[in-house]
């Protein structure tokens, strides 16, 4: 059977202007007219090689700047390679960027039929899957609401259902499972699983390394536009996460500043930290919806973490990552502002930073909220805390499994067995 992604040899460039190019004509004049052109060559891609069968998945992992976006992008048939060839056989649906082509002054519903009619479909069949599409993002109170009053996470529910209910045959995913809750983000991770077993060939970029073991055949590592390592996924994120580590250790001091509790007192981390303190976490609280600092949390319920740094010297673009872990170490729950598209830029010298988790939908149990603080490019941590803060969730309906999402049964009225009617015997 031929691959329904072919990738051979593939390399692509970009031209970068020198950083101290003149801005004006005038600069121009008075500088020379040939520094205006002068351009550097970056190679975003080169000699890349790989194919995607049908019904399997592809995992891309690499730090940013690898290549990965670019990749997908030519995949996607959004610009075309310097060197090599791509083929692809079959119907693109791409998860590129959720919420381009969205205009905020529509309705919710007029931008599925607008966006439905980019991605190839024609009008009746938008309208077959309309009702299946807008209950998919849970959104029937709203579709007719204009599309700006929409808060961020209806925004990408509904562009996400949109970008599904496509039937492709080729499937492109750029970081975008974080969307909506944990419920939501469940039923995503199901979806693609279904267009998995249909026979869907689907390539996926991510830097949540644990939904790439769990979701993909197979995995390659991009580091400078360059394939470094292919194969098992647990062989390849390993490597991956042990280069990473490796580096943070390195950088990490042998002598680390104290953290302060939320309640004020200080507390020593050394065997829990790691980082090189370019931009340090000074203090990380876990809140309620009612401002209280809590260590117990029941499911479901709201859940704010404040990050408060410093930053002894300016740090361009960092990232800042919550992690919810188990007591044997199972990721829950991956969060960073890198996924969700935040460039903090340059970091000030003191602030706070705060994750909101609408639903916290853990089953019952015992876990640690784990914070760090990474370069922009993901090469090490600036700071990163490991089990230090625990979390104890309580009352769920679910004991078994991670996410426990608000649900009920309903069910008919049943027929009483004629052994349970009032007087009657058996035997």
């Amino acid at each position: 059977m031929l691959d329904a992604v072919d990738v051979q040899k593939v390399a692509k460039a970009f031209c970068r202007t020198n950083r101290d190019r003149p801005r004006t004509l005038k600069e121009s004049v008075l500088r020379g007219w040939h520094q205006r052109t002068r351009v550097e060559t970056f190679w975003a891609l080169n000699d890349i090689s790989f194919g995607v069968a049908p019904g399997t998945m592809l995992g891309i992992i690499g730090n940013n700047g690898a290549g990965k976006s670019t990749l997908l992008r030519l995949i996607g048939g959004v610009g075309v390679p310097d060197r090599g060839q791509i083929t692809v056989r079959g119907r693109i649906g791409a998860l590129l960027d959720l919420g381009a082509g969205f205009h905020p002054d529509l309705t919710g519903s007029e931008n599925v039929y607008v966006n439905g009619a980019i991605a190839g479909l024609t009008r009746r069949e938008i309208e077959q899957r309309f009702e299946a599409l807008v209950a998919f993002a849970a959104l029937e109170r709203f579709i007719d609401s204009p599309f700006r009053t929409y808060s961020s996470g209806m925004q990408m529910r509904l562009a996400f259902s949109v970008a599904i209910h496509t039937d492709p045959e080729v499937l492109l995913i750029d970081e975008v499972l974080a969307v909506g809750d944990f419920a939501f983000q469940r039923k995503c991770v199901e979806r693609i699983a279904q267009f998995k077993a249909d026979g869907c060939a689907i390539l996926f970029v991510s830097h949540d390394t644990t939904q790439i073991k769990q979701l993909c055949d197979k995995a390659i590592w991009l580091r400078a536009g360059e394939i470094v390592a292919r194969g098992v996924p647990e062989t390849v994120v390993d490597r991956y996460l042990s280069e990473a580590a490796d580096e943070t250790r390195r950088r990490t001091p042998t002598t680390q500043p104290a953290l302060v509790t939320p309640d004020g007192a200080t507390m020593q981390v050394r065997q829990n930290r790691f980082g090189s303190l370019e931009l340090q976490i000074v203090r990380v609280g876990l809140f309620d919806s009612t401002g209280a600092l809590v260590t117990e949390l029941k499911s479901g319920a709201e859940l704010y973490v404040h990050i408060d740094y410093r930053a002894p010297e300016p740090v361009p673009s960092p990232i800042f990552g919550v992690y919810i872990s188990r007591e044997d170490n199972f990721n829950c729950v991956n969060l960073s502002t890198a996924e969700a598209g935040l460039d903090l830029g340059p970091a000030a010298r003191e602030g706070r930073i705060t994750l909101r988790i609408d639903h916290l939908d853990l089953t019952e149990g015992r876990y640690f909220v784990d914070v760090g603080v990474y370069e922009r490019n993901w090469s090490h941590a600036y700071d990163y805390h490991w089990h230090v803060y625990p979390l104890t969730v309580r009352g769920s309906i679910g004991k078994h499994g991670i996410v426990c999402p608000p649900h009920q049964w309903q069910a008919p009225l049943a027929t009483p067995h004629p052994a349970d009617k009032p007087g009657s015997r058996t035997g």
